[in-house]
């Protein structure tokens, strides 16, 4: 598969995972406008929980997608965190940030929430740490998603030789050059 294939490939499955999020996004809007005016409970807490939940994974299957195809190694024992790490990172000639650090500090705290979410087995849900999520999530999902379209604007560059996208490592540079001349 060529490299321009490649970028192409990775474009698409993002705009797959990016609709997606949208769903979730829109679902999670429309829950705290409906159904967190009155009193919350269990029902509202465990459905919070799952939709926090199904966003981060969301988002962190296109930090993953992205991450492979651009080859950056991730700590084997907390790869989930390295990963969102990365994300914040510009790697000089391959490829800008993907997210800002307040989108990662935002997404730090789903990260974490999901993890303790997935070994809580209790049903006595922290309504303030509930609240405390939801508030992140309103202030951080429009510039993540920003954010997420910027990068996805530069593969698109990428993909069609824009000269100011020279951020191409070492033999992708190679199979670039070979199909654009």
């Amino acid at each position: 598969m060529s490299v321009i294939t490649k970028i192409h490939s990775l474009r698409a499955e993002i705009n797959k995972s990016l609709s997606v999020l949208a769903r979730i996004e829109s679902y999670i809007m429309d829950f705290q406008q409906q159904k967190l005016t009155r009193t919350p409970g269990l029902d509202e807490a465990m459905i919070i929980t799952q939709a926090l939940t199904n966003y981060y994974t969301c988002i962190e299957t296109i930090f993953l997608r992205i991450s492979k195809f651009f080859e950056n190694s991730l700590d084997q024992e907390q790869w989930h965190r390295s990963l969102l790490e990365k994300m914040t990172l510009e790697i000089e000639d391959i490829r800008p940030k993907v997210i800002s650090g307040e989108v990662y500090s935002a997404l730090l705290e789903l990260l974490k929430f999901r993890h303790f979410s997935r070994y809580y087995f209790e049903l006595d849900y922290d309504w303030d740490k509930l609240l405390y999520l939801l508030k992140k999530f309103n202030e951080m999902h429009d510039r993540a998603k920003a954010d997420l379209l910027e990068f996805e604007a530069f593969l698109n560059r990428l993909a069609h030789g824009n000269p100011e996208c020279k951020t191409l490592s070492g033999s992708m540079i190679t199979e670039f050059q070979e199909e654009n001349t």
